[in-house]
């Protein structure tokens, strides 16, 4: 009785050999680019410079530097516009390289290789 199911012989055929292969090394180039990322820092501005954020790659504030004359104990409110500003943009700069450097790594394939998933 023939088996049912599976690959003749009990083997994977040559192209789904191949694509286990390219998927793993896919996966190890993800995790190198993924502890690449996280040792970059990223620094963005508002108000002319009067408020700097820098942000690490794992999307953590670890710089903030803020101008003198930025800081009015009659405007907090002000100060904190600017701070928000500032962390918000340096965030997307960090999605913006991380987004890069994976398009670069799956050839702009996108989405897993063109799933749905």
């Amino acid at each position: 009785m023939a088996k049912r199911g599976g690959f003749p012989g009990g083997a994977m055929p040559g192209n789904m050999a191949n694509l286990m292969k390219q998927a793993q090394k896919m996966q190890r180039q993800m995790e190198e680019q993924q502890k690449e990322m996280e040792t970059k820092e990223f620094t963005a501005t508002a108000g002319g410079g009067a408020v700097e954020i820098t942000v690490s790659g794992k999307r953590e504030v670890t710089k903030v530097k803020l101008a003198e004359e930025v800081v009015d104990p009659d405007d907090i409110e002000m100060l904190e516009d600017l701070i928000v500003a500032a962390t918000n943009e340096a965030l997307r700069k960090v999605e913006e390289a991380s987004a890069s450097a994976m398009s670069k790594l799956t050839g702009g394939l996108g989405g897993g290789m063109g799933m749905p998933f």
